[in-house]
């Protein structure tokens, strides 16, 4: 399981491209034949901190965004940083998150960003600049043939 979590993060973080942290439109789900339909769902999600905040951003997830997405019922698989500086070890941050399903998903982060307790903890956070210049998420779906659904 270990080995494919990295293998995901790794190509996320190598597919990293710009986004804004506002939601973005509804995706056209095209699902391959080979997708586990209507089962457990992975996001992969890739921040890139603004210069000099990326401790910032770790601690604002160590000191309250972890304790939201338990409270929202959001499942963390996993957190990881490039170790090279070539590969953005001064400014990535990447994760894995689990839900039951896409539906469940999409109405944790709604609550999540709803919830007063993050807004404060956002605001409070960002009082000297954003932390982030870039956030990318992908939706994952187990293949039929993964030993992880």
């Amino acid at each position: 399981m270990t080995k494919l979590i990295l293998l995901i993060a790794i190509f996320t973080f190598a597919t990293v491209i710009a986004s804004a942290q506002t939601p973005p439109a509804q995706p056209t789900i095209a699902p391959s034949p080979s997708l586990v339909k209507d089962g457990k769902c992975y996001e992969i999600r890739t921040y890139i901190a603004a210069p000099g905040k990326l401790e910032d951003l770790h601690k604002r997830f160590r000191d309250h965004t972890m304790k939201l997405f338990k409270k929202h019922g959001m499942e963390v698989v996993g957190f990881w940083g490039p170790t090279d500086k070539e590969k953005g070890s001064e400014n990535t941050l990447v994760y894995v998150m689990a839900y039951p399903n896409r539906e469940a998903r999409d109405k944790a982060w709604k609550a999540f960003g709803a919830d007063p307790e993050w807004q404060k903890a956002r605001a409070e956070s960002e009082k000297n600049g954003k932390l982030t210049d870039k956030v990318e998420s992908v939706i994952l779906g187990a293949t039929d043939y993964s030993p992880i659904k």
